[in-house]
């Protein structure tokens, strides 16, 4: 009786062999993913607190209301300047953007995932994987030495100039005769850039779909395009929608390719008149600080302004990554 209950005592219950063992290496582990997080989001913070204090003193002396000014007049004392431009510029290059880039994506992660044999899938996926590491520089002078003269992309800027020229951001404007230089030619280059990322996401989300969900509707007589429509895309379409928040991210705070590529209009043009076409220059916010922070590093009122600049920045790349974030998570609970 005796021996039956010290063997008892010895067997481990179902409760305490399901509690994990605590050990140093864990507790260390655990800790510095803490510190490490806590660190992140404290650096986060104090990022933002640099850029309000910085940008303060030149906002409150700013005559121009910064929202909506498109004069940006830095060496005069009071300052005049505004984002209005540099918003329009921005968003809509990083837009048209993720309209070009998004159906490739999808289609480009349909093929890898659903279509493709297994020797040809793997090659695709690598080449697309490759295209994220390729500098920015090499993208930027790519695209405007290449696009900028090829046939294809200037006739393609035409089609659009005859067919929907009546609508302001399509029209053409005199004095750009070609695709260089333009907000267009920015955004084809964009939408390359942000391609792999679109594209990534995608596969991973449609690689998860329930392989129970897909044999159902093939037993049911559904064709491959069926299978797609009716299984894969419903359950990737949070991850596909994240994928693009995430790519619209990159496009919003990308410099060094669009800084080669875009040409700048003159101040009192924009002054005069915001052209919303497609089809002319422009500057972004990011180029705009990488242009001019060079001549205003010594002068604290332009500074200031750049860094007023970059703080919109950073907000809306804040907001299009916390939605991208929120989206994911939606999809995963679901």
């Amino acid at each position: 009786m005796a021996e039956s209950t010290s063997t008892a005592q010895r067997t481990p219950t179902a409760a305490s062999r399901m509690k994990p063992v605590s050990r140093v290496g864990d507790k260390i582990f655990a800790g510095a993913s803490s510190v490490i997080a806590v660190a992140l989001a404290i650096i986060v913070i104090l990022m933002f607190v640099f850029l309000i204090k910085t940008a303060a003193p030149t906002l409150s002396a700013n005559t121009d209301n910064f929202f909506t000014s498109r004069a940006w007049t830095t060496d005069q004392n009071p300052p005049a300047f505004g984002i209005q431009a540099l918003l329009w510029t921005t968003l809509i290059s990083s837009v048209l953007a993720l309209l070009i880039a998004v159906p490739l994506s999808v289609d480009i992660a349909l093929f890898i995932t659903q279509l493709a044999p297994k020797r040809l899938a793997s090659p695709v996926a690598f080449v697309v994987d490759l295209l994220a590491a390729v500098p920015s520089i090499v993208f930027g002078l790519w695209g405007g030495i290449v696009f900028g003269s090829s046939g294809i992309v200037n006739g393609v800027r035409d089609v659009i100039i005859k067919a929907l020229g009546w609508i302001p951001i399509f029209s053409e404007d005199p004095s750009w005769s070609s695709a260089t230089g333009t907000v267009y030619l920015a955004s084809l280059v964009l939408a390359i850039m942000i391609l792999p990322i679109i594209t990534a996401v995608s596969r991973d989300v449609m690689a998860q779909t329930p392989h129970d969900q897909v044999e159902a509707a093939l037993a049911l007589g559904s064709t491959r395009w069926e299978v797609i429509k009716l299984a894969v895309l419903p359950h990737s379409r949070s991850g596909i929608i994240s994928g693009a928040m995430l790519g619209l991210g990159r496009a919003l705070g990308e410099t060094l390719a669009v800084t080669l590529i875009l040409q700048t209009i003159s101040p009192m043009a924009l002054k005069q008149n915001l052209n919303l076409s497609i089809f002319v220059g422009g500057e972004t916010f990011a180029s705009k600080i990488a242009g001019n922070f060079s001549e205003a590093i010594s002068d604290p009122t332009s500074l200031g302004a750049l860094v007023a600049s970059a703080l919109a920045l950073f907000v809306i790349t804040f907001v299009v990554n916390a939605a991208a974030r929120l989206i994911a998570a939606k999809g995963v609970k679901r």
